[in-house]
């Protein structure tokens, strides 16, 4: 998916403010270098002049502010770097994570999305990639996935 579509997906399911979004993504590094005006250039329509690209560095900060804002910060852990490369499978792992889902709350937010997926076909999803089980997460699962969360998070 288009690292664009994922921020906005994440914003509209939480309600986030364009603020809250630079306030969420410099959790993760207080000297990154982001502004509201970032935000709404990351959240503007493809064909709008003002629209800008949302990098691999900017989602990854994102994501790591995100499980900051939802779970805390634990200062007995040194930092994890940031991610170089953002895919659907690390932005699957670290929403698992700062909603603090298990396997089963997974598969209830799939089914809600109305795609139901296998138990063998989840745990293949946060497998290492040179697993021989990993499978590659599709811009349609990591779309009905996001789907079902906002249904879990904004209700109905």
């Amino acid at each position: 998916m288009i690292n664009n579509d994922v921020l906005r997906s994440i914003r509209y399911m939480l309600d986030l403010s364009d603020i809250r979004v630079v306030e969420i993504t410099k959790l993760a590094d207080p000297a990154f270098p982001i502004g509201k005006a970032d935000v709404q250039a990351f959240l503007r329509k493809d064909e709008d002049p003002e629209y800008a690209e949302c990098s691999n560095a900017v989602l990854a900060h994102f994501l790591d502010g995100l499980i900051i804002h939802c779970r805390g910060r634990d200062e007995s852990v040194p930092p994890r770097p940031v991610e170089k490369r953002v895919n659907n499978n690390v932005v699957l792992k670290k929403l698992r994570v700062a909603f603090a889902l298990k396997d089963v709350d997974m598969h209830e937010i799939f089914e809600s999305a109305g795609f139901p997926i296998s138990k063998p076909e989840l745990t293949a999803l946060f497998r290492q990639p040179g697993h021989n089980n990993y499978r590659v997460c599709g811009d349609q699962l990591l779309r009905n996935f996001l789907k079902g969360l906002t249904l879990r998070v904004r209700g109905s």
